[in-house]
């Protein structure tokens, strides 16, 4: 049983199915009378408001801004006197995140150097580093026609050639930051009820829930 809070965190690209593992995940822990908490990024503040602006077209802007906007969203979500992270998980919230600053690193590296945004996130990280990474692995072509059952229009990142880029992306940052982030990999193409269970034996192994 655990004793103190826990700041697990979802990854993949977008259509990889980690929003709804977050929930099962969220609504499994609930179930269980623990206190958890549920959230994304970009969060629902203002920053996190623009950005979404930006990623569904409705605003342009370049891509070092788009990233750095990312971080300040970040900072905030964090930081927050009533709600942010950080107080939680001191106050012992078990807090499931869809997308931290991997997705950061994954999505913005296609334009901005990586060295940089690891270089700004790394206030975030010495804030609250994930306990545990999760990244749902699923191949972009995939994603995309799930997408395309699902959407009827498409955000900025969302085609097949820029989500494999990601993809390929993610595995190289697991690579440079093996020794600093804990990151497990689980194969998103299955039955949701079976990548479901192969996130709860693992939690449960982990920490003994």
């Amino acid at each position: 049983m655990i004793q103190k809070g826990l700041f697990i965190v979802f990854e993949g690209i977008d259509g990889s199915g980690k929003s709804s593992q977050a929930k099962l995940l969220y609504q499994k822990l609930l179930s269980k009378n623990y206190k958890v908490l549920l959230t994304s990024e970009p969060t629902d503040n203002e920053i996190g408001k623009l950005i979404r602006k930006i990623l569904n077209g409705n605003k342009k802007t370049d891509y070092l801004t788009i990233a750095a906007l990312f971080v300040a969203d970040r900072i905030e979500h964090l930081c927050n006197n009533e709600f942010g992270l950080k107080k939680l998980y001191d106050e012992g919230f078990i807090i499931i995140c869809d997308r931290y600053y991997l997705s950061n690193y994954a999505y913005n590296s296609m334009h901005v150097n990586i060295e940089w945004l690891i270089e700004a996130n790394k206030i975030c990280s010495e804030i609250l580093k994930p306990d545990l990474n999760i990244f749902i692995d699923v191949k972009a072509e995939e994603c995309m026609q799930r997408l395309k059952n699902n959407r009827e229009a498409y955000e900025l990142f969302e085609k097949t050639e820029t989500l494999t880029t990601v993809r390929n992306n993610y595995f190289k940052i697991f690579e440079k930051l093996k020794n600093s982030e804990e990151v497990e990999i689980v194969n998103g193409e299955r039955k949701i009820e079976e990548i479901e269970l192969e996130i709860w034996n693992l939690l449960s192994k982990k920490w003994n829930f």
